[in-house]
Protein backbone atom coordinates (compact mmCIF):
# COMPACT_ATOMS: atom_id res chain seq x y z
CA UNK A 1 0.00 0.00 0.00
CA UNK A 2 2.84 2.31 0.77
CA UNK A 3 4.55 1.66 -2.63
CA UNK A 4 1.52 2.32 -4.66
CA UNK A 5 0.85 5.94 -2.36
CA UNK A 6 4.43 6.97 -3.11
CA UNK A 7 4.03 6.25 -7.07
CA UNK A 8 0.62 8.37 -6.82
CA UNK A 9 2.85 10.57 -4.87
CA UNK A 10 5.69 10.71 -7.72
CA UNK A 11 2.83 10.83 -10.97
CA UNK A 12 0.53 13.85 -10.04
CA UNK A 13 -3.06 14.78 -10.41
CA UNK A 14 -2.95 13.37 -13.68
CA UNK A 15 -1.04 10.31 -13.42
CA UNK A 16 -3.27 9.44 -10.28
CA UNK A 17 -6.37 10.10 -12.19
CA UNK A 18 -5.03 7.65 -15.23
CA UNK A 19 -4.50 5.22 -12.42
CA UNK A 20 -7.98 5.05 -10.79
CA UNK A 21 -9.32 5.37 -13.96
CA UNK A 22 -7.28 1.53 -15.51
CA UNK A 23 -8.17 0.43 -12.28
CA UNK A 24 -11.61 0.85 -12.78
CA UNK A 25 -12.03 0.05 -16.44
CA UNK A 26 -9.82 -3.27 -15.78
CA UNK A 27 -12.27 -4.13 -13.12
CA UNK A 28 -15.07 -3.59 -15.61
CA UNK A 29 -13.41 -5.87 -18.10
CA UNK A 30 -12.51 -8.75 -15.57
CA UNK A 31 -16.42 -8.93 -15.04
CA UNK A 32 -16.86 -10.40 -18.78
CA UNK A 33 -13.37 -11.19 -20.02
CA UNK A 34 -10.28 -12.67 -18.20
CA UNK A 35 -7.00 -11.62 -17.42
CA UNK A 36 -7.80 -8.00 -17.61
CA UNK A 37 -6.67 -5.66 -14.60
CA UNK A 38 -3.36 -5.12 -13.71
CA UNK A 39 -1.63 -7.50 -16.32
CA UNK A 40 1.26 -5.64 -17.11
CA UNK A 41 4.16 -7.54 -15.64
CA UNK A 42 1.89 -10.77 -15.64
CA UNK A 43 3.58 -13.50 -17.40
CA UNK A 44 0.64 -14.73 -19.65
CA UNK A 45 -0.25 -10.93 -20.13
CA UNK A 46 -3.83 -9.47 -20.92
CA UNK A 47 -5.92 -11.42 -22.53
CA UNK A 48 -7.06 -10.48 -26.15
CA UNK A 49 -9.53 -11.59 -28.78
CA UNK A 50 -9.00 -13.43 -31.53
CA UNK A 51 -12.19 -14.01 -33.52
CA UNK A 52 -14.16 -10.89 -34.96
CA UNK A 53 -17.50 -12.48 -32.27
CA UNK A 54 -15.25 -11.72 -29.90
CA UNK A 55 -13.41 -8.50 -30.96
CA UNK A 56 -17.17 -7.11 -31.23
CA UNK A 57 -18.51 -8.22 -27.64
CA UNK A 58 -14.69 -7.18 -26.77
CA UNK A 59 -14.54 -3.96 -27.69
CA UNK A 60 -18.45 -3.48 -26.98
CA UNK A 61 -18.06 -3.86 -23.58
CA UNK A 62 -14.61 -1.88 -23.56
CA UNK A 63 -16.85 0.98 -24.76
CA UNK A 64 -19.99 0.73 -22.29
CA UNK A 65 -17.16 0.48 -19.34
CA UNK A 66 -15.50 4.00 -20.95
CA UNK A 67 -18.43 5.63 -20.94
CA UNK A 68 -19.67 4.38 -18.08
CA UNK A 69 -16.38 5.81 -16.19
CA UNK A 70 -17.73 9.16 -17.39
CA UNK A 71 -19.99 9.62 -14.71
CA UNK A 72 -18.66 7.27 -12.31
CA UNK A 73 -15.29 8.41 -11.59
CA UNK A 74 -16.56 12.16 -10.71
CA UNK A 75 -18.71 10.17 -7.48
CA UNK A 76 -15.83 8.19 -6.49
CA UNK A 77 -13.85 11.67 -6.39
CA UNK A 78 -16.66 12.64 -4.19
CA UNK A 79 -16.55 9.59 -2.64
CA UNK A 80 -12.96 9.88 -1.70
CA UNK A 81 -14.00 13.26 -0.05
CA UNK A 82 -16.68 11.81 2.09
CA UNK A 83 -14.86 8.97 2.84
CA UNK A 84 -11.74 11.58 4.58
CA UNK A 85 -13.78 13.52 6.07
CA UNK A 86 -15.93 10.50 7.50
CA UNK A 87 -12.92 8.71 8.69
CA UNK A 88 -12.09 11.61 10.78
CA UNK A 89 -15.24 11.28 12.43
CA UNK A 90 -14.54 7.44 12.74
CA UNK A 91 -11.40 8.46 14.48
CA UNK A 92 -12.99 10.38 17.07
CA UNK A 93 -16.00 8.52 17.75
CA UNK A 94 -13.49 5.13 18.17
CA UNK A 95 -11.46 7.26 20.58
CA UNK A 96 -14.34 7.87 22.51
CA UNK A 97 -16.33 5.06 22.09
CA UNK A 98 -19.75 3.89 21.59
CA UNK A 99 -21.22 4.95 24.97
CA UNK A 100 -18.80 8.14 24.87
CA UNK A 101 -20.20 8.97 21.79
CA UNK A 102 -24.06 8.38 23.11
CA UNK A 103 -23.17 10.73 26.32
CA UNK A 104 -22.02 13.66 23.81
CA UNK A 105 -25.51 13.07 21.55
CA UNK A 106 -27.29 13.59 25.25
CA UNK A 107 -25.38 16.77 26.16
CA UNK A 108 -25.79 18.15 22.59
CA UNK A 109 -29.55 17.22 22.38
CA UNK A 110 -30.15 17.59 25.69
CA UNK A 111 -29.57 21.31 25.93
CA UNK A 112 -32.01 21.63 22.84
CA UNK A 113 -34.27 19.76 25.07
CA UNK A 114 -33.56 22.16 27.90
CA UNK A 115 -33.76 25.35 25.59
CA UNK A 116 -37.36 24.56 24.80
CA UNK A 117 -38.43 23.52 28.43
CA UNK A 118 -37.54 26.96 29.37
CA UNK A 119 -38.89 28.65 25.82
CA UNK A 120 -41.55 26.30 24.09
CA UNK A 121 -45.40 25.19 25.69
CA UNK A 122 -45.40 21.84 27.19
CA UNK A 123 -46.59 20.01 23.63
CA UNK A 124 -43.73 21.71 21.78
CA UNK A 125 -41.21 21.37 24.57
CA UNK A 126 -42.11 16.83 24.44
CA UNK A 127 -41.81 17.61 19.98
CA UNK A 128 -38.12 19.07 20.56
CA UNK A 129 -37.90 15.93 23.50
CA UNK A 130 -38.90 13.06 21.27
CA UNK A 131 -37.52 14.95 17.87
CA UNK A 132 -34.04 15.05 20.14
CA UNK A 133 -34.24 11.31 21.83
CA UNK A 134 -34.56 9.91 18.41
CA UNK A 135 -31.23 12.15 17.53
CA UNK A 136 -29.65 10.63 20.13
CA UNK A 137 -30.60 6.53 19.54
CA UNK A 138 -29.67 7.86 16.08
CA UNK A 139 -26.23 8.24 16.75
CA UNK A 140 -25.72 5.58 19.05
CA UNK A 141 -26.86 3.03 15.92
CA UNK A 142 -24.99 4.46 13.70
CA UNK A 143 -21.56 4.41 16.14
CA UNK A 144 -22.45 0.45 16.80
CA UNK A 145 -22.96 -0.05 12.93
CA UNK A 146 -19.62 1.46 12.49
CA UNK A 147 -17.54 -0.04 14.79
CA UNK A 148 -19.03 -3.91 15.24
CA UNK A 149 -20.61 -3.72 11.46
CA UNK A 150 -18.84 -4.69 8.03
CA UNK A 151 -18.67 -2.39 4.93
CA UNK A 152 -22.36 -3.57 4.22
CA UNK A 153 -23.71 -2.60 7.47
CA UNK A 154 -22.57 0.71 7.22
CA UNK A 155 -23.70 1.70 4.43
CA UNK A 156 -27.19 0.66 5.46
CA UNK A 157 -27.17 1.45 8.96
CA UNK A 158 -24.17 3.98 9.90
CA UNK A 159 -24.75 6.98 6.97
CA UNK A 160 -28.51 6.68 7.19
CA UNK A 161 -28.51 6.43 11.02
CA UNK A 162 -26.07 9.33 11.11
CA UNK A 163 -27.76 12.01 8.83
CA UNK A 164 -31.03 11.27 10.41
CA UNK A 165 -28.79 12.31 13.74
CA UNK A 166 -28.28 15.56 11.79
CA UNK A 167 -31.75 16.63 9.80
CA UNK A 168 -34.82 15.70 12.07
CA UNK A 169 -34.17 17.62 15.36
CA UNK A 170 -33.76 21.18 13.91
CA UNK A 171 -36.65 20.46 11.61
CA UNK A 172 -38.88 19.44 14.45
CA UNK A 173 -37.55 22.67 16.53
CA UNK A 174 -38.77 24.26 13.67
CA UNK A 175 -42.20 23.30 13.72
CA UNK A 176 -43.01 24.13 16.73
CA UNK A 177 -41.17 27.26 17.58
CA UNK A 178 -42.45 30.26 14.17
CA UNK A 179 -39.24 32.48 14.59
CA UNK A 180 -37.18 29.55 13.13
CA UNK A 181 -39.49 28.75 10.25
CA UNK A 182 -38.05 31.44 7.62
CA UNK A 183 -34.48 29.38 8.83
CA UNK A 184 -35.84 26.24 8.32
CA UNK A 185 -38.81 25.30 6.99
CA UNK A 186 -39.16 27.52 3.75
CA UNK A 187 -35.88 26.69 2.60
CA UNK A 188 -37.14 22.76 3.35
CA UNK A 189 -40.60 23.85 0.77
CA UNK A 190 -38.19 25.24 -1.92
CA UNK A 191 -35.81 22.32 -1.76
CA UNK A 192 -38.88 20.12 -2.31
CA UNK A 193 -40.19 21.54 -4.89
CA UNK A 194 -36.66 21.94 -6.39
CA UNK A 195 -36.50 17.64 -5.91
CA UNK A 196 -39.82 17.54 -7.48
CA UNK A 197 -39.39 19.45 -11.04
CA UNK A 198 -35.78 18.32 -11.37
CA UNK A 199 -35.34 14.74 -9.58
CA UNK A 200 -38.96 13.04 -9.13
CA UNK A 201 -39.80 13.78 -12.60
CA UNK A 202 -39.13 10.93 -13.74
CA UNK A 203 -42.32 7.81 -14.20
CA UNK A 204 -44.63 11.16 -12.93
CA UNK A 205 -43.67 10.80 -9.24
CA UNK A 206 -44.01 14.35 -8.75
CA UNK A 207 -47.35 14.84 -10.06
CA UNK A 208 -48.47 11.86 -7.79
CA UNK A 209 -46.93 13.20 -4.57
CA UNK A 210 -48.36 16.48 -5.19
CA UNK A 211 -52.23 15.05 -5.74
CA UNK A 212 -51.79 13.46 -3.01
CA UNK A 213 -49.79 15.27 -0.04
CA UNK A 214 -49.51 18.75 1.27
CA UNK A 215 -46.03 19.13 2.72
CA UNK A 216 -47.06 21.09 6.23
CA UNK A 217 -46.74 20.05 9.73
CA UNK A 218 -45.55 16.74 10.29
CA UNK A 219 -44.59 16.25 6.45
CA UNK A 220 -41.45 18.35 6.52
CA UNK A 221 -40.12 15.64 9.61
CA UNK A 222 -41.30 13.03 6.94
CA UNK A 223 -39.68 14.62 4.26
CA UNK A 224 -36.44 15.08 6.11
CA UNK A 225 -36.24 11.40 7.64
CA UNK A 226 -36.79 9.74 4.10
CA UNK A 227 -33.93 12.32 2.64
CA UNK A 228 -31.36 11.53 5.44
CA UNK A 229 -32.34 7.93 4.68
CA UNK A 230 -31.65 8.12 0.96
CA UNK A 231 -28.75 10.69 1.56
CA UNK A 232 -27.44 8.50 3.92
CA UNK A 233 -27.26 5.44 1.55
CA UNK A 234 -25.88 7.47 -1.52
CA UNK A 235 -22.54 8.80 0.32
CA UNK A 236 -22.23 5.34 1.86
CA UNK A 237 -22.37 3.82 -1.78
CA UNK A 238 -19.93 6.68 -2.77
CA UNK A 239 -17.32 5.86 -0.60
CA UNK A 240 -17.96 1.97 -1.34
CA UNK A 241 -17.53 3.04 -5.13
CA UNK A 242 -13.96 5.10 -3.84
CA UNK A 243 -13.09 2.27 -1.57
CA UNK A 244 -12.74 0.23 -5.48
CA UNK A 245 -10.69 2.94 -6.90
CA UNK A 246 -8.24 3.35 -4.27
CA UNK A 247 -8.79 0.95 -0.83
CA UNK A 248 -7.95 2.52 2.08
CA UNK A 249 -5.06 1.86 4.57
CA UNK A 250 -6.93 -0.43 6.93
CA UNK A 251 -8.84 -2.34 3.89
CA UNK A 252 -6.23 -4.99 3.53
CA UNK A 253 -6.77 -5.07 -0.72
CA UNK A 254 -3.43 -3.99 -1.86
CA UNK A 255 -4.90 -5.51 -5.60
Amino acid sequence: MSTRAGTRGRVGIVGAVKIDLARLHGAWMEIVFPRQRGRGHSVMGKWKPETLPQAITYYGWYLIGALGLLVLYPLAVFGLATRFYASKLDSTATRLGVVGVTVLAIVIWGLLSLVAYLELPWNSFLAVAAASSVAVVSTTIAAVSSKYGGRATTVLLAYPFAMTAIFLPPVVAALVTPSLEPYVLEPSYDFAAWLLDNVLFVGGANEFLRENYELEGAAYAGMWFGFSVSTGWFLGLLVALANLVRPSPDSGDDS
